[in-house]
């Protein structure tokens, strides 16, 4: 199938804000403090690649590949690191890696939600709908680490 030049610039999008993920959670990775917070972070980096390589073979094959997973939520349990105002500066850097990334998986899912209506095809837009809640899904698992930390 051909995509139409809507739908390839906002692939472009999509591909550009999955890089930023990547990027945020590497660097997220190699800066936390909490070893927790250093493994939710690698273990996000591959879920992005994921969604990049996703986006890249609908980019160029027009078809949107199979999807695993089910979008199903990755169940991470945390214990407490920091408690509830911790003012060191190793919570406070933890904190701040965790709210950058929230907000910008809240501003990723946000960029799925309008693509899905853009897309004409109904596997492509189920393609962007199950990413889109895996990142839903990441969010969560941010939430879940700063709840158990006090930074929520």
């Amino acid at each position: 199938m051909t995509l139409t030049a809507k739908e390839q610039s906002l692939l472009k999008d999509m591909k550009d804000s999955e890089k930023l993920c990547i990027d945020k959670y590497e660097k997220g990775a190699a800066s936390a403090v909490d070893g927790q917070l250093k493994n939710l972070f690698s273990t996000l980096v591959t879920r992005e690649r994921s969604h990049l390589d996703t986006l890249t073979k609908i980019e160029q094959t027009g078809t949107a590949p199979s999807m695993s997973g089910g979008g199903q939520q990755e169940a991470m349990t945390f214990t407490a690191a920091y408690q509830a105002g911790d003012t060191s500066e190793n919570a406070k850097n933890d904190a701040y890696l965790c709210s950058d990334a929230l907000s910008g998986e809240k501003q990723v899912s946000s960029l799925y939600n309008t693509c899905i209506f853009e897309f004409k095809d109904a596997s492509l837009r189920a393609a962007l709908a199950h990413i889109q809640t895996e990142e839903q899904n990441h969010g969560k698992m941010l939430y879940d680490y700063m709840t158990a930390n006090g930074m929520y």
